[in-house]
């Protein structure tokens, strides 16, 4: 698969890079980028939920009534469940949700993910690009020449650049990653993926490894 290469104001530089058929073309596994996602999902769950049981509420262990005669069921603690301002029965407690995927499950549903974005024509390359200092509105204007201003995108660096995360990071609909740091997640919820030249090279080889 080819693509041409965009410059920052929107124009084709003439260039073009070929997609590997193996990464951005291969038969999709739902399967695979569902477990991902679960994982991802559920490593990030904070997991801190706590109600209190009858045990650690506070009240009197008196007897509130006598066990018969009264016509109705015999309860032998205020702090029961079934009164108000018990003890919730079987409420949530704190627990960690983390599960662990196998290396070629997550490479898998990666490749999936960036298969349907391909598919859908959702990949624009832009070759590589730097700003000399942190700054949004010039940020803002590269989405507005790509035309993608009012769309959910991830933008995906070669390495860590520090101006153009910064420059992003008051945008709520703009991510930038690393190579490294890309997720099935981050490409499934972006409605466009922007690949620097340069990661083109980096994520293929990074699936050799």
């Amino acid at each position: 698969m080819e693509l041409a290469v965009y410059n920052i104001a929107g124009s084709e530089t003439g260039r073009k890079v070929q997609l590997r058929e193996d990464v951005f073309g291969i038969e999709p596994n739902d399967h695979a980028i569902y477990l991902d996602v679960k994982q991802f999902m559920a490593n990030n769950r904070q997991g801190t939920s706590k109600s209190k049981e009858r045990a650690e509420i506070v009240g009197s262990t008196r007897k509130i009534k006598r066990q018969k005669g009264t016509g109705t069921a015999r309860a032998g603690s205020i702090k029961s469940p079934i009164f108000r301002g018990g003890g919730r029965a079987f409420g949530p407690r704190p627990r960690d949700y983390y599960f662990k995927l196998n290396k070629k499950i997550k490479q898998l549903a990666r490749k999936s993910a960036l298969s349907y974005k391909a598919k859908d024509n959702n990949i624009i390359v832009l070759e590589d690009f730097n700003f000399e200092a942190p700054k949004t509105s010039e940020f803002v204007t590269i989405e507005t020449n790509l035309k993608i201003e009012n769309k959910k995108s991830v933008l995906v660096l070669s390495q860590p650049n520090k101006s153009i995360y910064l420059s992003s990071r008051n945008l709520e609909k703009s991510k930038v990653v690393t190579v490294s740091e890309l997720t099935t997640y981050d490409i499934l919820n972006a409605s466009t993926l922007l690949f620097v030249e340069s990661s083109i090279d980096v994520l293929e080889k990074a699936f050799n490894n």
